[in-house]
């Protein structure tokens, strides 16, 4: 199912919603204009690194550690990984800035993009592959949405031997997407069990960031007066 839109209304501008999605734009075109497999090595996050430092490991430093986990948040693989990206962070993200003002969507953004990278080391410590993208702090998003938003309708293209168009609750087309990715990262741990590393999409990381946006959401405060009055 891929969401094409939502009908849950806005009252407010989503500054920072506008702004990460030009900087994830602009991010990958310079990567794309320089060498965009040099940039996500060197940029994307590498569990191995994190254990190796934790662990103390020779060489390990927490700047190499580290500043990956958060700069992989900024980086994609290719267009469509990068379209895909953008398109649900478009459609679930105002809401969500909406909800908690704009310097507290920020905060909760990044928080979540930490959680998704945290439970993607935690399944994928020997994992020397650069994960890279965005998709773990929009897992986030949409968890929040999944929580804050159950009956607002999206409308989802569904394709079942055609392709068409239905308005679902976003707790349908939100938990479905979630226990695909459960299911997706609990069979690609099967199969890596006695791999040292791995590879593929981190479906692990898109649950980290689904479970974080459940659970931060309900930590974070709404902001104050979010609509708008009309006087007549």
């Amino acid at each position: 199912m891929i969401p094409i839109r939502d009908d849950a209304p806005r009252y407010t501008t989503p500054y920072i919603n506008f702004f990460l999605l030009a900087l994830n734009i602009f991010v990958f075109l310079f990567a794309i204009t320089t060498d965009l497999n040099a940039i996500n090595s060197v940029f994307g996050m590498r569990p191995l690194q994190v254990t190796e430092f934790l662990h103390g490991t020779r060489g390990a430093t927490a700047t190499t550690a580290f500043v990956p986990v958060l700069t992989s948040m900024f980086l994609h693989g290719g267009w469509l990984h990068l379209i895909f990206n953008m398109w649900g962070l478009y459609i679930f993200g105002d809401n969500i800035e909406d909800y908690l003002g704009h310097f507290r969507y920020l905060l909760f953004y990044l928080l979540t993009g930490l959680g998704a990278a945290f439970l993607h080391i935690v399944m994928n410590p020997n994992s020397n592959v650069p994960s890279v993208g965005a998709s773990g702090a929009i897992a986030g998003v949409m968890g929040a949405y999944f929580i804050l938003y159950p009956s607002a309708r999206v409308l989802t293209l569904v394709p079942f031997f055609f392709v068409f168009f239905v308005w679902l609750p976003a707790w349908v087309v939100l938990g479905f997407w979630f226990v695909g990715q459960f299911l997706s990262g609990a069979a690609s741990s099967i199969v890596q069990a006695s791999q040292r590393g791995g590879g593929g999409i981190a479906f692990w990381a898109h649950v980290g960031g689904f479970v974080s946006g459940i659970a931060l959401i309900k930590l974070f405060p709404t902001r104050p007066r979010r609509y708008r009055y009309f006087y007549r």
